[in-house]
C-alpha cells in the first residue's frame, strides 16, 4: 500500500471509529494532510504504528464534581482530565470550566496541545482538561466550593512530574488559585502543580498577556520574510478575552493600528484604532456596547463578524471554525496579506485552502499560539529554580521562543518542499519530535 492510500484509509477507520467527533477528526485530518513526505522518507513511521498509536490518547478520566451553590442546593457538574501524550514530559495544558465542555471536545484540544507543546521546546507532553461547569453568574464562594470539589477527584493524577494543569476559557487565577489551594490541603506539598498562579505566590509575570503578545510577535515575523512588518498595517481581532485583549494591545504597540474587534454580542468598527484608553474598557471586561457609547465615532455592529472589516492583517483568537469559507473570501477580497490564528483551529479548512491559494501568509494556531504554554513553561523554571523574572526578562524568553516556533515552521516545511507553508512546517516539525521521542520509547 503506498503513503497516500495508507493514510486515506488510516482516515477512514478514525472516522469509522468515532463518528460523533467531528472537530477531533477534523484536528487529524489537518495535521495528516501535510505528512505524506515525512511518511515516505520514514517509512518507519508506518511500520511501527505511530500515527495509530498517536490520535489514541493515553487516559481519559471522567468523575463527577457534586458541589452545593449558597442557597444549599446541591448540583452535579461533570470533570475530565484528558492526558493524551507523554513522550516528551508530563502532560501540561488548560482546564476549561464552559458548558460547552465534554470529553469529546477536550480530546480535540488535547491532541492539538501535544503538537503545540511539542513545537515550543519545552519538555511537555499534551493535555486538557475541564468541566461543563460555567463560571458566569456563580459568586466567588460557589466558584471556590466547585473548585475544591473537582480537585478532590482529579489531584490522585496531576502533580509536578505527572500532569500540570493551568487555565483556560472559565478558567483564570481566582480557579486556579482555589484548585491549587485544595490540591496543597490534599498532598500537603508546595510544587508548581499548576501554571496560571498569581505572581506573588509563584506565578509568572506576563501569563495573562503571553497568548496575544506571542500572537503578535509571530505575525510580526510573518510580515518580515516579505520584507514587511506591522507598522501602519490595519488589524481586525476576533475575541475580546485574555488573548484577544493582550493581541490588540501588542499589535497597536508593534505599529499597527486594530481597527475591528468583536464578542458575542456583535463586532465594533473603530476606523481611528484601538489606543492605551480604549484598552481599559477590555481590561475592565466591559461590554463593546460601552465602548461604542464611550467613543462615539466607533460603531457597534449586532450579531456582526469582523471579516468583511478591510485589513492587512487578521487574528482570529474566539473558538474553532469561526472563520469560514466565506468569511476567507471577503479577507481575500479586501486585500488582507496575513491571517495569524489566536486560538485553536479557528479557520475551517475550506477557509485554509482559500488563504493558501491566495498566496496569503497563513499560520495555524498550534504555531502562532503557543505563547501561553511557552510561558507557563518558563512558570514552571521559575518555580524550580526558587527565582523571580521581571516582566521584561520573561517578555524576552516568549519573543525567542515564538522566533524559534516560526524560524522551525520555515525549515520544516522547506525541508519537505513545502516552502512557506506555516500549516505543514508547524504540523511537521511539531510530529516528528514526538514520533521519534516514542520510536525511542518502545511500545508504551
Amino acid at each position: 500500500m503506498d503513503t497516500q492510500a495508507y493514510l486515506s484509509d488510516f482516515l477512514t477507520k478514525q472516522a469509522q471509529k468515532d463518528p460523533a467527533q467531528k472537530v477531533f477528526h477534523q484536528a487529524v485530518s489537518e495535521v495528516i494532510s501535510t505528512l505524506t513526505p515525512v511518511l515516505e522518507q520514514n517509512p518507519i513511521y508506518i511500520k511501527e504504528k505511530i500515527l495509530e498509536r498517536m490520535v489514541e490518547p493515553e487516559r481519559i478520566i471522567s468523575f463527577r464534581v457534586p458541589w452545593q451553590d449558597d442557597k444549599g442546593e446541591i448540583h452535579v457538574n461533570r470533570g475530565f482530565r484528558v492526558q493524551f501524550n507523554s513522550a516528551l514530559g508530563p502532560y501540561k495544558g488548560g482546564i476549561r470550566f464552559h458548558q460547552t465542555v465534554t470529553a469529546d471536545s477536550l480530546k480535540f484540544l488535547a491532541f492539538e496541545q501535544t503538537f503545540k507543546n511539542s513545537l515550543t521546546t519545552l519538555p511537555l507532553g499534551g493535555g486538557k482538561g475541564g468541566s461543563d461547569f460555567d463560571t458566569r453568574g456563580k459568586s466567588a464562594s460557589e466558584v471556590m466550593r466547585f473548585c475544591h470539589s473537582f480537585i478532590n477527584e482529579l489531584y490522585h493524577h496531576i502533580g509536578y512530574h505527572t500532569d500540570i494543569p493551568a487555565g483556560d476559557l472559565g478558567c483564570g487565577a481566582r480557579e486556579i488559585g482555589y484548585m491549587f489551594g485544595q490540591y496543597k490541603k490534599l498532598t500537603n506539598d508546595f510544587t508548581g502543580a499548576f501554571t496560571g498562579k498569581k505572581p506573588n505566590w509563584g506565578g509568572s509575570l506576563l501569563r495573562p498577556e503571553a497568548t496575544g503578545y506571542g500572537v503578535a510577535y509571530f505575525a510580526q515575523n510573518m510580515l518580515a520574510t516579505r520584507s514587511d512588518s506591522l507598522k501602519g498595517k490595519t488589524c481586525i481581532v476576533s475575541g475580546t478575552g485574555n488573548v484577544g485583549i493582550y493581541t490588540i494591545e501588542k499589535l497597536t504597540e508593534l505599529g499597527g493600528k486594530v481597527v475591528g474587534f468583536m464578542d458575542y454580542d456583535g463586532s465594533i468598527y473603530d476606523q481611528s484604532g484601538v489606543d492605551a484608553e480604549k484598552e481599559l474598557v477590555f481590561v475592565r471586561r466591559g461590554s463593546l456596547k460601552e465602548y461604542a457609547q464611550k467613543f462615539t465615532h466607533s460603531v457597534f455592529r449586532p450579531h456582526q463578524k469582523t471579516w468583511d472589516i478591510a485589513c492587512d492583517v487578521a487574528c482570529p483568537t474566539a473558538c474553532e471554525n469561526e472563520l469560514n469559507a466565506d468569511d476567507a473570501k471577503l479577507l481575500v477580497k479586501n486585500g488582507c496579506k496575513c491571517v495569524c490564528e489566536g486560538s485553536n483551529m479557528p479557520c475551517t479548512p475550506e477557509a485554509v485552502d482559500i488563504f493558501q491559494q491566495a498566496g496569503l501568509l497563513y499560520s495555524p494556531g498550534k504555531a502562532s499560539n503557543a505563547g501561553g504554554v511557552a510561558v507557563s513553561g518558563l512558570e514552571m523554571t521559575q518555580n524550580s529554580m526558587r527565582v523571580y523574572w521581571t516582566r521584561e526578562e520573561v517578555d524576552q524568553y516568549l519573543r525567542r521562543i515564538m522566533n524559534s516556533i516560526h524560524t522551525s515552521c520555515l525549515t520544516y516545511a522547506e525541508e519537505y518542499g513545502l516552502k512557506g507553508n506555516y500549516m505543514a512546517g508547524a504540523n511537521i516539525a511539531g510530529f516528528k519530535k514526538v514520533a521519534d521521542a516514542m520510536l525511542d520509547q518502545g511500545l508504551v
